[in-house]
């Protein structure tokens, strides 16, 4: 098994924000991805406003626009027809936070003069980053400083600041420069596949630059996609007395330098707001209006208003989505640390996804994965299924490249969706555990089918919805074939475990097809008979054959599901089974993650997993096992999972619990739930997880809950961890919000909105309705 990492830092256990109480420059880099700020949009990284002087590499002072990307050629020493050809990722952005402070002669710096005081807090109730200091310089002079951060849930192309300096113990001059820096660039790859870029220098060029008496803005374009941005500060300098204004441009850097003379307790206040207008969202003739617009608009309202706004909009989030659990301090700040940075990282437009990393760092490019449909989605799903709508959305407005892409892999029809994108295109560059891997059809249709089972909304499933699932159920056709024994075989594929690739019948693969194919059998079969019209339409969009659908069905009821008779397990594949085992008692545990320190190769030939892979398919085809199936592959499968994968453990825990293994079960559920605050796989400074985040979330509702929504029917079958008093959460399903709590021996359900819910608790069958809206089973 892989050893679990010691926490490299630690923060006062607080449920509702993290809060470090001295300057550590030794966990610098993992606080700047901790205390990041997002609205799915922006994202800027937990960077100190003055910047930072420490050593190279122990500190990337990001801001990201989730979506806005340049492009560049995959170079590949040795070509091969229908390889991905080009890369997309996430730019760093013109840093617009920046202010500089100088007392009278000398710079403030955190790693200069002397830090008596400080403490910084990210709430997640007001989505507030603050900072407090009293700091005294090498010449005696000592200074209050207090500065507030926001990126506004309600404004997606804004933030806004605030940076209050007070003297001390000195009368005397006080600078204040607001910086717009455009002379910034991407982290570069290194020997770590998951992090980084190979562009070396600035992948933006600056096309114009406007600069007033209170405004900034740069205009630049990127080189290869051609998109184009601007970036615009508008500050604010509140002062008793009078102050100087200069105006300065180096390059692509503006500054804005305000110098005033301070007394003694009186203080200085600068207000800066910022925003982002790309050409991805609007003509790039109208950015520069838009940006002036934004900001003038920002200003009139005030920095209050704003922080108001952000407090009202995070209530009402966690009125719905909030998760309860008294017994375990850490645990519960975990889980809103947790469900604050999905929300911050999540697009809210139908034309971005969540990345891997969010929009906190740039680990994988901020590229979006399978991890949003099969891990995230749930969460969004049953806590904001507008959010949840979105995403969805987003996979409609790439069916146009999901089919060009499925014609380079030679399928004349369908739609084959890319393993790694922002835009549409494939973007992976390492095919064995990228293209391969087939099942993101499956796992898209999967969220649609969710989606679909707990709101009922016909209007997408018209609008959107049939035309990715038939397209994409074809695909299984073009890869798949019937073998001699009439079994319907599908072949060289990878399934979620990147440590086994291009395998015949991988199981999660072949099973989440069969569910695929006939869940868009289904669809189509109900569209037809209901709307005979919208069906056609649909139809003629596709090209669709009458026949296509009972060919859905027919490969689905013969679809190859390997099962080994003696081990009475799944086998993961045709050949999984027959491989040597890894040898885990001698590999030392600097080894691991396996894929940095041994050839794809050597690993391929071995027994061993990555992450869940067949008990993935135990929890999302859960009605389709028994439980002695569910505990015989867990037993066999998870000695050889090293979860070398952030996304495993909390599938492991999830499983685990179901069939009684509960001490195993809280064990892999603690690995997930503080992975990144604790930053146990020791990469959390390039961008937190954010698949790991929604997979504690699934561990309480799906793991100790027993949720399951099987044909539509809402289930539940509690149990409550010893270590806790009890636990709470919230779900939306079929228009009616549900309140589960779990107590010593008994379950309360409370009917929240809506005015009925039927479900069942274990084996019974309950329902809520307004007039009996709280029910209580043991």
């Amino acid at each position: 098994m892989h050893p679990s990492a010691k926490p490299k830092h630690s923060y006062p256990l607080d449920a509702w924000c993290i809060r470090e109480t001295s300057f550590d420059t030794q966990s610098h880099f993992l606080d700047e991805t901790l205390f990041a700020l997002g609205n799915g949009y922006i994202g800027l990284r937990g960077s100190h406003e003055e910047g930072y002087s420490g050593p190279a590499g122990t500190s990337l002072d990001g801001t990201y626009l989730n979506g806005f990307y340049e492009s560049e050629p995959i170079h590949y020493p040795e070509a091969a027809f229908g390889l991905a050809k080009t890369n997309q990722f996430m730019l760093n952005v013109p840093n617009g936070k920046g202010i500089g402070l100088w007392i009278e002669d000398e710079r403030f710096d955190l790693l200069q003069g002397t830090v008596e005081k400080y403490e910084r807090t990210l709430d997640f109730r007001t989505g507030v980053l603050q900072r407090a200091l009293q700091w005294k310089s090498k010449k005696g002079r000592r200074v209050s400083i207090v500065s507030r951060r926001v990126v506004c849930f309600e404004h997606k192309h804004l933030f806004a600041m605030e940076y209050v300096v007070t003297p001390l113990n000195f009368f005397g001059r006080v600078r204040l420069v607001s910086t717009l820096d455009g002379a910034v660039k991407n982290l570069e790859a290194g020997d770590d596949p998951r992090i980084g870029s190979a562009v070396s220098g600035p992948a933006l060029h600056l096309v114009d630059s406007d600069q007033e008496e209170h405004f900034s803005a740069l205009l630049q374009r990127t080189g290869n996609s051609g998109f184009s941005l601007v970036s615009a500060t508008a500050t604010e300098l509140r002062h008793a007395g009078p102050h100087a204004l200069r105006l300065l441009k180096n390059g692509q850097r503006l500054e804005q330098s305000y110098e005033v003379q301070a007394d003694e307790g009186q203080a200085v206040r600068l207000t800066k707001f910022g925003c982002y207008y790309s050409s991805r969202d609007y003509p790039a003739k109208e950015l520069m209006w838009r940006s002036r617009d934004a900001l003038a608009q920002a200003q009139a309202s005030g920095f209050d208003a704003l922080l108001l706004e952000q407090t009202q909009y995070l209530a009402d989030f966690w009125q719905r989505a909030d998760v309860e659990i008294a017994g375990d301090d850490a645990l519960q700040q975990g889980i809103h640390f947790n469900q604050f940075h999905l929300l911050q990282s999540v697009g809210r437009d139908g034309k971005t996804n969540i990345s891997a990393k969010g929009v906190t760092g740039e680990g994988y490019e901020g590229h979006y994965f399978w991890d949003t449909e099969i891990y995230i989605f749930p969460f969004f799903l049953y806590s904001k299924p507008d959010i949840a709508r979105k995403l969805l959305e987003y996979r409609y407005a790439g069916l146009g490249k999901a089919r060009e892409r499925a014609r380079q892999m030679s399928h004349d029809k369908g739609a084959l969706y890319p393993w790694r994108t922002i835009a549409g295109e494939e973007c992976s560059a390492y095919f064995p555990a990228g293209t391969a891997q087939y099942h993101i059809n499956a796992d898209i249709a999967y969220s649609i089918k969710l989606y679909f089972e707990a709101t009922g909304d016909d209007d997408y499933m018209l609008r959107c919805g049939a035309e990715i699932l038939m397209e994409t159920a074809r695909i299984w056709l073009g890869i798949g074939n019937y073998d001699r024994g009439g079994r319907f075989c599908i072949n060289q594929v990878t399934g979620p475990d990147e440590y086994t690739a291009l395998v015949n019948n991988n199981y999660y693969t072949n099973a989440m097809a069969r569910m695929h194919l006939n869940f868009a059998a289904d669809v189509a079969a109900r569209i037809a008979a209901a709307q005979p019209g919208e069906f056609a339409r649909i139809a003629g969009l596709m090209a669709l054959d009458a026949a296509e659908p009972e060919e859905w069905r027919r490969a689905a009821g013969l679809m190859a599901l390997p099962y080994d008779v003696a081990l009475q397990i799944h086998a993961q594949d045709d050949s999984f089974l027959s491989k040597k085992v890894w040898d885990f008692a001698n590999t030392p545990k600097e080894n691991y993650p396996l894929l940095l320190n041994y050839h794809p190769m050597v690993i391929y030939r071995h027994q061993v997993c990555k992450q869940a892979d067949v008990v993935l398919a135990l929890l999302l085809l859960s009605e389709e096992f028994s439980l002695e199936d569910k505990r015989r592959d867990f037993d066999y499968y998870e000695p050889v999972t090293t979860h070398d994968s952030s996304l495993s453990s909390c599938i492991y825990s999830i499983i685990a619990s179901e069939i009684g293994y509960h001490r195993k079960a809280y064990d892999f559920f603690m690995e997930t739930a503080r992975l990144d605050l604790d930053d146990t796989h020791g990469n959390t400074h390039y961008g937190v997880h954010t698949a790991a985040m929604a997979g504690t979330w699934m561990g309480v509702a799906y793991g100790f809950a027993g949720m399951r929504v099987v044909k539509g029917a809402l289930r539940f079958a509690p149990t409550l961890p010893a270590q806790w008093r009890h636990y709470t959460f919230k779900i939306h399903f079929k228009g009616a919000l549900l309140q589960v709590r779990v107590e010593p021996g008994r379950t309360e359900y409370r009917l929240l909105q809506g005015e009925a819910l039927s479900f069942a608790h274990r084996a019974e069958a309950l329902e809520l309705t307004l007039s009996a809206p709280v029910l209580s089973r043991a």
